[in-house]
């Protein structure tokens, strides 16, 4: 049949336990906050009976703030904070659980997997945390430090039991906030300084043209600046800083400036000055900056900046593990001895939320994309990834590698 006369197919992740006796199949990795409501996560297991017997198949979804190097564990110390766990018992289902209605998808994956394919779902409040990465340093080894969720499946006795890595399935998910579709205020401030034994002021006004921006676009920062004294303004600094507040500890925060711009124009006593500064925070632009809070970053997969944290209940700000901010910051530098006058801009840096034929649209592009060739060095239960196949059935159901969609916004 021509490629063009079959219809879209829908794309699933698979990821299978290292001896394939258990199989979970997502049709997405990354889940949604709405503010309200969060996505469920909701999938199917294929298990093997004959493997199971009389045991169990249970599923974790374990949100956690993973702040220090797992080797120093060894010394008794806890770098690992479990911010949210929910756990259930997949196979056999049980008798008093209330029924749930599936999704279409699972009822798709279920008839084609056959009787031994049971379906899961998972529900998460929308106090859990977003998922933040802080960059290592170059030549840092293992896992960065940040927000991560993981959805685990694995064959067990009791719910309790550690699972065995030969017979669980580890998925590494990501829950993103999408930017509200209402602009805030504009933000805008006004400083001024005096100088000691000497008449007049220094003025400075400085705006941004709007409070919410999407990763990618410009910043337009407006700097109007009045000198009304008999200092020089020797030079104007512009630039976007990025807060990143470990909330587990009172003082610790991370800051990192992801933009700047300087203009070498001054400002003579006397005379006035307007300016647009036009500023890009880009991933791409501070790769080498240790402690820059990431959106959750999937292994082998590229992200951007962090989104603003949006805190809906202050009361529940330690359960955000880390909390993002941005800032622009106006300086107008006077020299050593007159110092400098300093005025900052808070303002929201997030993903657009896409619209609903584009999610649609971008959940099934991949029908036509060539089989990737594995990576020998991956081949093992890290990388047990099965490539894009279809069934020679004619189903509109294919399974490709467990990697996440490129967010809207980041250059490619």
């Amino acid at each position: 049949m021509d490629n063009s006369n079959k219809r879209q197919a829908t794309r699933v992740f698979k990821k299978s336990s290292p001896n394939g006796k258990i199989s979970v199949y997502l049709g997405k990795r990354d889940f949604v906050d709405h503010i309200g409501h969060v996505d469920p996560i909701d999938g199917v297991v294929l298990i093997d009976p004959d493997y199971v017997k009389d045991r169990k198949v249970f599923g974790h979804v374990l949100a956690a703030f993973k702040y220090g190097r797992e080797d120093l564990d060894v010394l008794g110390l806890t770098f690992r904070k479990d911010l949210y766990l929910a756990a259930k018992q997949i196979y056999p289902v049980q008798e008093d659980s209330t029924p749930r209605e599936l999704t279409r998808l699972q009822e798709r994956l279920m008839k084609k997997l056959g009787s031994n394919a049971y379906p899961f779902n998972f529900e998460l409040p929308a106090h859990c945390p977003a998922s933040v990465t802080l960059q290592p340093a170059p030549g840092d080894t293992g896992k960065p430090c940040g927000v991560d969720y993981e959805l685990k499946a694995f064959v067990g006795e009791r719910q309790e039991d550690k699972p065995h890595k030969r017979n669980s399935v580890r998925l590494a998910i990501r829950k993103i906030v999408y930017a509200p579709s209402k602009q805030g205020e504009q933000p805008s401030t006004e400083r001024s300084k005096d100088f000691v034994m000497s008449p007049g002021k220094l003025h400075l006004e400085a705006s941004l043209d709007k409070e919410l921006y999407h990763h990618g676009e410009n910043i337009a920062v407006n700097v109007h600046v009045a000198n009304n004294s008999n200092r020089t303004v020797k030079r104007i600094k512009v630039s976007v800083r990025q807060f990143a507040d470990i909330c587990l500890f009172s003082t610790a925060q991370y800051k990192c400036t992801v933009a700047e711009a300087e203009s070498e124009i001054g400002v003579a006593p006397g005379f006035t000055l307007s300016k647009v500064f036009s500023l890009r925070p880009t991933l791409a632009d501070n790769k080498d900056k240790r402690g820059l809070a990431l959106d959750g970053q999937l292994k082998h997969e590229d992200t951007n900046l962090a989104s603003s944290t949006i805190v809906a209940d202050p009361s529940q700000r330690e359960n955000l593990g880390i909390i993002v901010r941005y800032r622009v910051k106006v300086k107008l530098c006077l020299g050593a001895l007159a110092g400098e006058l300093v005025a900052e801009l808070p303002f929201v840096l997030m993903h657009p939320k896409p619209d609903e034929e584009e999610a649609a649209t971008s959940q099934n592009t991949s029908r036509t994309s060539p089989t990737p060739k594995p990576d020998e060095s991956t081949a093992n239960e890290d990388a047990n990834l099965i490539q894009l196949e279809e069934e020679a059935d004619g189903d509109d159901i294919i399974f490709e590698d467990f990697a996440r969609l490129r967010l809207k916004g980041e250059d490619p």
